[in-house]
């Protein structure tokens, strides 16, 4: 079969034939139709992120595929089934606090490295290799558009921080970063999910204008300004009333204090979720106030990723059409386009812009 190859940090991909992965117990192998193109890829393959990937390596974050052969003690899933390939593995011997790695893009810790070496490749290839319990059945209508609904893999991680706060019908949320690609994400499940109100700050008008018009009423856009206690001001009088949920997903490149701000808005018993990348490239940290949080009862949790049962919960909230596909920006791109996908990815990293590599066998 042919992959995309990550043969060292800072080179191109390189398109090459590698053995077809076979499937053993516990395994299933894949046909991959779609996956996305995350925006900050290039910062990936560079090493400007420092990922733990360990070259040579075929990478990519999960995507939709069609089931070629499952193992021995798979008892539902059948060859031809369309599914979701999640890109998140545990470990299967602790069910309390499993490791993680996310197959063909980074891992946690030791045991989560332990994991990367046996689940070592993603998505960028025509087939992939998966555990079992990594495949969820799609509805027939996903194989109209699959590339469209490669954008799951998006959409799943904040809906595992929203899962993660409790976020309730009727509350209002603010979402930090709601003008980047996951935060905008991050708004689109809100309200699938029956948020009341959402307040979204940002620095870019454009993106901010572009979630007033896909939300109406719903959305609370608030421009950012940089002086903290202005912009937490701002951020109170547009939800007009208790904050009840924060969510944070600022990328690296932000300044906690941004962070801060955003998190301070929520109300006495509120919850702040954080699933961003703030101080991960050794910038300004997260700076929470101890006699805030306590004085406050606010519950402050962080999130990587979501628990398995939010590919279910994505799934139902797409095939209901509570969380609409069709007015996100999909450009699809062949295998042998990689790079330039990942070009294009790094520049078209706004709200619901998707980036899709389209690499199935001729």
């Amino acid at each position: 079969m042919r992959a995309a190859v990550l043969t060292r940090f800072g080179a191109p991909l390189s398109v090459r034939r590698v053995a077809r992965p076979e499937a053993g117990g516990g395994e299933t192998v894949v046909e991959v139709l779609a996956t996305c193109v995350a925006p900050y890829a290039a910062e990936v393959f560079s090493g400007e992120r420092n990922y733990p990937l360990v070259p040579p390596v075929v990478p990519g974050v999960g995507g939709v595929g069609r089931i070629v052969r499952v193992g021995p003690d798979a008892t539902r899933l059948r060859p031809g089934d369309l599914v979701w390939c999640d890109s998140t593995v545990r470990s299967r011997d602790d069910a309390l606090a499993p490791d993680i790695a996310l197959q063909g893009w980074s891992s946690r810790g030791e045991g989560g490295a332990r994991l990367a070496r046996n689940w070592p490749d993603g998505s960028f290839a025509e087939f992939m290799r998966i555990p079992t319990e990594n495949a969820y059945p799609l509805p027939a209508a996903a194989a109209d558009d699959p590339a469209r609904w490669a954008a799951l893999g998006v959409h799943c991680i904040p809906y595992g921080g929203l899962l993660a706060g409790g976020l309730a019908a009727g509350e209002t949320l603010l979402v930090s970063g709601a003008t980047g690609n996951l935060g905008s994400s991050a708004v689109a499940v809100a309200v699938a999910m029956g948020a009341g109100r959402v307040v979204a700050p940002g620095r870019n008008r454009a993106a901010l204008d572009l979630l007033a018009d896909r939300f109406g009423s719903l959305l609370r856009p608030v421009l950012l300004t940089g002086d903290e206690a202005a912009d937490r001001a701002a951020m109170s009088a547009a939800a007009d009333g208790p904050v009840d949920m924060v969510i944070d997903l600022l990328p690296p490149s932000a300044p906690g204090s941004v962070s801060r701000t955003a998190a301070m808005t929520v109300r006495a018993n509120g919850r702040v979720v954080l699933m961003g990348g703030v101080g991960m490239l050794g910038g300004e940290d997260i700076a929470l106030p101890y006699r805030w949080i306590m004085r406050n009862s606010v519950t402050v949790r962080g999130q990587w990723m979501y628990p398995r049962t939010a590919n279910v919960g994505m799934v139902r909230l797409l095939a209901s059409g509570a969380l609409d596909l069709a007015p996100e920006r999909v450009r699809t791109f062949g295998l042998d386009a990689v790079n330039d996908a990942v070009a294009h990815a790094a520049a078209h990293g706004g709200p619901f812009d998707r980036t899709v590599l389209v690499p199935p066998a001729g």
